[in-house]
């Protein structure tokens, strides 16, 4: 039987709780990722993106 009236109101809300639940899960997974970096690790990493950068830069000629 189809839902109807009020039942598409209900269920409309149950799935944006759904949703909201879902990105609270992935935004929290997200988070232990990053706090799990040491923060040398993350010094290093900056450090040699940087480095790349610079030397795509110098050698288009900016």
């Amino acid at each position: 039987m189809a839902p109807r009236g009020r039942q598409w109101l209900k269920m409309l809300g149950a799935a944006g709780v759904v949703g909201v639940a879902a990105s609270g899960v992935l935004i929290a997974r997200d988070e232990r990722r990053r706090r799990a970096y040491e923060p040398d690790e993350i010094r290093e990493r900056l450090h040699s993106r940087y480095a790349r950068i610079q030397a795509r830069g110098a050698a288009t000629g900016e």
